[in-house]
């Protein structure tokens, strides 16, 4: 009976609307018999089976400690019975055999080929792509709440990132977060005895929360829904045991708020987000885990503001279009006045300001901080000191601190003088204040750590992160302003390599992903670094739709993707063509999600301005990309629609076709590298694979690199290093630049 059961069982569960392939892996004899689980979707391989019984024709099959099962008839090659998880029932047939990978498996280049291609990077260099893209051996400093404790992440000789305790008194470490096969993406502490940390399954974005007591024991998943995905509304600071999360666990498509007891992972659903038509997007709770209010979205394209003035009675405050900006920074709890809070706003003005603001009035109280080029980035508040208000901040040309209370004015002060023009920002505090742990960087300094002992006045060097990093070879990121072809005010960055004070350098163009409402700022680049380590120049251009720089800036590029915002880019180069710092004959472009999109459409747009590409997870296909956004992005589309193009409008339609890259492969004129995460939530393997399965119809040998762990963009260092060493003797190979660098 045994040998019936051995080997690959697989099959695809219907949930929620979604379908995950399942497989299941079989060893032994029939009253021995193991098993393992993968689910190629999510990345994750190797999950061990707690139990495997086979009796009378029936699998009964057990994982996560009971958490789900699966019991199925056997009649020769099938299976067919039911999977259970977190109370709920889905049929599930298995068949014999194993599923195939997503995408087309015939399209990946071979190991060797990749292999063979990162060995074209040939120069003798100071520093390897391993210096700029290993993570530190320890990162994610983080102080407890009453400074008891200091947590950080340690790096092993496999490259696993695990979490570390250390008692501040008597400096005993403690490991109590051990990294797996899947990646902890995140972690923090829950209050002064318990951290919580989130993981998803092979990038596909769907966050699982997890908590752990301070000594390693307790660990208990929080969360163990198949296919839901957790986002932190609240840490509440005065219910030690409970923290506001939501998750699209009773639709895919929306997220519900819950309190969440980070001991038991008991749920309290706090608000029904029923109406699929105008869903919630953003919850507002106060300190005391209190819904204040939220705001949906209306129509598609609208938002509206609800607000209880009275408790549970939620009011349409006000309806504005999804591109303008109101939001609760912080209720203000020094004020006698419930209603009081300060918000960033844009609905006066083109740039975000930050006011006071009477929510049950509708009435701005005070006007507290704006700038005239830039939107205003956000303000602290001191718990500590009743509520004070510390500072404001922005990001200009680089970022920077406006500080308020006296309190901040003076510890800025003495910040400012012990780290003169470096980048510094205070990364954690304890509760009381005593302690800080203060991130130093530059755009030459990858980072470090500094603790701040207030009491003793005595600030110490906590970490060097990237300590064979030296800034005196790091290259300068300098900001540039200049005018689009069509009169626009354009921003960005040059990136220039020592060799630039001889001449005109390769280039590679990097244009941002998002693309709306993101933007490229000041600080240290590892890419651009690297990059300036082989002699090219990094180009990166705030092109019309970026963020930062005010609404209508923002609105200039809605219909204008791959059109005036790719205008832009081009523009930027041209300026620093003119300004003599780079060679047009040797530009390449590079980008990852939109900025993919960019190498695709850059490639296509104007075939003669780059001499080669490299598209990392890019849109080809504007119409497959919107078929297959993921659940949680479909109340989105409208605002998808808005700012890149709608398929139901005939005129932009046909735009959709003259910017889709997939269409117009022909004019590809130039070499291109193709790098894609096989399990990518947002943007799916076939954009990617349509591009290298029509270019090799056509006979042109394109590297195309897939790693089948990885979804939206590499986050396992070991396929980061691939990726980049192959980047590398790509650029080497088609910029034809290989000065030799002792």
């Amino acid at each position: 009976m045994g040998q019936t059961i051995n080997g690959d069982w697989s099959g695809k569960l219907n949930a929620m609307g979604q379908e995950l392939p399942l497989i299941f892996h079989f060893s032994g004899e029939d009253d021995n018999l193991t098993a393992t689980m993968d689910s190629p979707a999510q990345g994750a391989t190797g999950i061990p089976l707690d139990e495997v019984s086979f009796n009378d024709n029936t699998i009964t099959l057990s994982a996560m400690g009971g958490q789900l099962t699966y019991e199925a008839k056997v009649d020769g090659d099938a299976m067919n019975g039911t999977l259970k998880q977190a109370g709920m029932e889905f049929p599930l047939t298995l068949t014999k055999g194993e599923l195939e990978k997503p995408g087309d498996v015939s399209l990946p280049s071979s190991e060797e080929d990749l292999k063979a291609l990162a060995e074209q990077d040939t120069g003798n260099y100071k520093y390897s792509v391993k210096d700029y893209f290993a993570k530190p051996a320890s990162s994610s400093f983080q102080l407890s709440p009453d400074g008891t404790y200091m947590s950080y992440r340690e790096k092993d000789e496999n490259l696993k990132n695990h979490v570390y305790v250390k008692n501040t008194k008597t400096n005993a470490v403690k490991r109590v977060i051990t990294e797996g096969e899947e990646l902890v993406r995140g972690y923090g502490w829950a209050n002064e005895n318990r951290l919580i940390y989130v993981m998803d399954k092979g990038g596909n974005e769907d966050y699982h929360m997890f908590a752990v007591d301070v000594d390693g024991s307790n660990q208990k998943e929080l969360t163990p829904y198949e296919g839901v995905k957790v986002e932190i509304l609240a840490m509440l600071k005065d219910d030690k045991d409970h923290m506001v999360i939501s998750m699209n666990k009773n639709n895919p498509q929306v997220f519900d708020p819950y309190k969440i007891n980070i001991k038991t992972g008991e749920l309290e659903q706090l608000y029904e987000n029923k109406d699929l038509e105008n869903p919630i997007m953003g919850y507002e709770f106060d300190k005391d885990g209190n819904l204040r209010g939220f705001m949906r979205l209306k129509d598609g394209v609208n938002t509206q503001f609800y607000y209880a003035v009275e408790p549970g009675d939620y009011q349409l405050m006000q309806t504005t279009k999804w591109y303008e900006s109101f939001g609760i920074i912080s209720f203000d709890y020094a004020s006698d006045n419930p209603h009081d809070a300060y918000v960033i706003s844009n609905l006066e003005s083109d740039k975000a300001k930050i006011y006071k603001y009477d929510l049950a009035k509708k009435e701005i109280i005070e006007e507290l901080f704006s700038n005239d080029q830039y939107d205003a980035g956000g303000a602290s508040i001191s718990r500590h000191r009743n509520w004070e208000l510390d500072y404001f901040s922005y990001n200009g040309e680089k970022n920077k601190i406006i500080p308020v209370s006296k309190y901040y004015k003076k510890l800025h002060k003495k910040l400012s003088k012990e780290f003169g023009d470096y980048n510094f920002y205070l990364s954690d505090k304890t509760d009381d204040e005593s302690q800080y742990l203060i991130y130093v960087t530059s755009d030459k300094l990858y980072g470090r750590y500094y603790a701040y002992d207030v009491k003793n006045d005595e600030i110490k060097l906590l970490y060097d992160l990237m300590p064979q990093l030296k800034e005196e070879d790091m290259a300068d990121m300098i900001p540039i302003s200049f005018k689009s072809r069509d009169g626009l005010d354009l921003h960005g960055y040059i990136t220039l390599p020592k060799e630039a004070a001889d001449g005109p350098v390769p280039v590679v163009v990097n244009p941002h992903g998002g693309p709306q409402g993101i933007r490229d700022s000041w600080g240290f680049n590892p890419e651009a670094q690297l990059f300036a380590s082989r002699g090219y120049a990094t180009l990166q251009v705030n092109f019309r739709v970026s963020g930062g720089y005010g609404k209508e800036f923002l609105r200039a590029g809605f219909k204008e993707i791959g059109r005036k915002a790719m205008d832009d880019v081009e523009d930027g180069l041209q300026y620093v063509i003119d300004k003599g710092w780079v060679d047009k004959d040797r530009a390449a472009i590079y980008g990852g999600s939109h900025g993919g999109y960019a190498v695709l459409r850059g490639l296509t747009k104007t075939p003669d301005l780059y001499a080669c590409g490299v598209d990392y997870v890019g849109v080809s296909n504007l119409f497959t990309f919107m078929e297959t956004i993921p659940a949680y992005w479909k109340p989105y589309l409208d605002i998808l629609k808005a700012v890149w193009y709608d398929p139901d409008v005939p005129e932009e339609k046909a735009i959709m076709n003259e910017v889709s890259p997939a269409f117009h492969v022909d004019k590809i004129k130039k070499p291109l590298f193709v790098v894609q995460g096989a399990n990518d939530p947002r943007v799916n393997i076939d954009e990617s694979d349509q591009i290298v399965r029509q270019l090799r119809a056509k006979g042109v040998n394109v590297p195309y690199m897939v790693k089948y762990d990885e979804g939206h963009g590499f986050a396992k260092e070991e396929n980061r290093m691939d990726l980049y060493e192959a980047m590398m003797g790509f650029l080497a190979q088609q910029l034809k630049y290989g000065k030799v660098k002792g």
